[in-house]
């Protein structure tokens, strides 16, 4: 997918006034993403989206500092956060409320779960606590609905 079709379908489903709304929607998402999740997935998923949309997990996965213990966690495990705040973290980036945010991040969850392979969805849906994984898609989201609780 370009990245061109990517803000095009964020910008559509989450019904944004313009593509400037819409790249910041992506990049806002991303970025959290990238914290929350292992640094090596956020690398995955980087490789298979377009290089507008790769750079805010590279950047976010290279930018982990700290003690080599405090590196080793995030690269293998991410930050803890839960929906509360990966909506503010959404929302303070993409200059949007809360509530926004987390309509605007649903949208691109379902871009992206078109945009990436199957299997990689599995591995991020697997990382992600079950309050995150209420923005999913729906069909993916019932598939996981059976998943042990992640913290």
């Amino acid at each position: 997918m370009r990245y061109e079709e990517m803000t095009g379908l964020v910008q559509a489903r989450a019904q944004l006034p313009d593509r400037q709304s819409a790249e910041r929607v992506v990049r806002a998402t991303l970025e959290t993403l990238a914290e929350r999740i292992p640094d090596g997935l956020a690398n995955h998923m980087a490789a298979q989206l377009p290089q507008e949309a790769a750079e805010p997990l590279r950047r976010v996965a290279a930018s982990h500092e700290g003690s080599p213990e405090e590196r080793a966690y995030r690269r293998d495990h991410g930050e803890r956060f839960d929906l509360t705040g990966f909506a503010g973290r959404i929302a303070w980036r993409s200059e949007h409320t809360e509530e926004e945010a987390l309509r605007e991040a649903s949208a691109f969850f379902e871009v992206l779960d078109s945009a990436v392979d199957p299997e990689l969805m599995e591995k991020l849906y697997g990382v992600l606590p079950s309050d995150i994984r209420e923005l999913l898609p729906e069909s993916r989201a019932e598939q996981n609905a059976r998943r042990p609780e992640r913290d």
